[in-house]
């Protein structure tokens, strides 16, 4: 329909447009935080364990502001200030370079992953103010599923950082080379997760390990997002800038690459927002993901 508007895979009708607007009215003194909680309830929209999507609704209200569609009250805090990205309310004093760790991999072993959980509020900052200061993409909440991790080397020198979350809404050549259809995709799509970051610190500069890293989350991370989120994903998928990097440890990884992003942004619904163009990169996480993934919703 003309008044229907689709943000992170969802179809917000006119009548939810004006639902949101009212609940801004009715609440002039809610935090954009509690809005969105709101804002969840009244539509419920909720992720799949049952909890409400509310940081996802967060970012949609964010967008929906930006474009003129609804009328946010400013932020109660600093941590959406620049040009409608996430910063941070405080950032780990403790980032400085550190002295160059040039050993090969089998010197680091063992390597010890420590998952970050979201109450260990020390970790998450450390973790957040590392990908904001050496990222390219700096940082950025994650809405939605997503599993954050810290690796050191066998003498605790921190050595990387990487985070897994939900999959891309559409991305033409991931989408072609499974086959579906929109309905399958919607009611499968949570059964892709991506590597939306993977920093080993710029000081850490060990052959191999980059591959490595990902051959050991390959076997780990299914589990783990089994256990955190009640599900088994079926592919990983990743974005790679070819202006900034060749992709070569998600080749040697055993990775497939299946083609170039479109360049646009996918906030884009009116297609002018222009971003670097980025390699698409998929593994199977289980035999035959592209069966999997077509099949219709149980």
């Amino acid at each position: 329909m003309p008044d229907d508007h689709v943000y992170s895979g969802r179809t917000f009708t006119a009548a939810d447009i004006t639902t949101i607007r009212r609940l801004i009215s009715e609440h002039p003194h809610a935090s954009r935080a509690r809005l969105s909680y709101l804002v969840c309830e009244a539509l419920d929209w909720r992720q799949r364990d049952g909890r409400f999507k509310a940081m996802r609704c967060r970012v949609v209200m964010l967008r929906m502001h930006e474009q003129g569609m609804i009328c946010l009250p400013e932020p109660l805090s600093t941590l959406w200030r620049v040009a409608g990205e996430p910063t941070l309310r405080k950032v780990d004093p403790d980032i400085e370079p550190q002295a160059p760790i040039t050993q090969p991999v089998h010197e680091l072993l063992p390597l010890q992953i420590h998952r970050i959980v979201a109450n260990d509020k020390r970790a998450s900052r450390r973790c957040n103010s590392f990908i904001l200061r050496y990222h390219y993409l700096g940082f950025q909440q994650t809405p939605g599923a997503n599993l954050r991790y810290r690796i050191h080397a066998a003498d605790g020198r921190e050595l990387a950082f990487i985070i897994w979350a939900s999959a891309a809404w559409k991305t033409a050549p991931r989408d072609r080379w499974i086959g579906w259809s929109d309905e399958q995709r919607k009611a499968r799509l949570h059964l892709i997760i991506n590597n939306t970051r993977f920093l080993i610190l710029p000081w850490v500069r060990s052959p191999n390990l980059a591959s490595h890293l990902l051959a050991l989350f390959l076997r780990r991370v299914p589990n783990d997002w089994h256990m955190q989120f009640g599900y088994r994903p079926v592919l990983a998928e990743t974005f790679v800038d070819t202006t900034r990097y060749t992709g070569h440890c998600y080749r040697a990884a055993n990775w497939t690459c299946l083609g170039q992003t479109t360049g646009r942004s996918k906030w884009d619904q009116y297609n002018t927002l222009s971003v670097p163009k980025k390699d698409v990169w998929v593994y199977a996480l289980r035999k035959n993901p592209q069966r999997l993934l077509c099949e219709a919703a149980k």
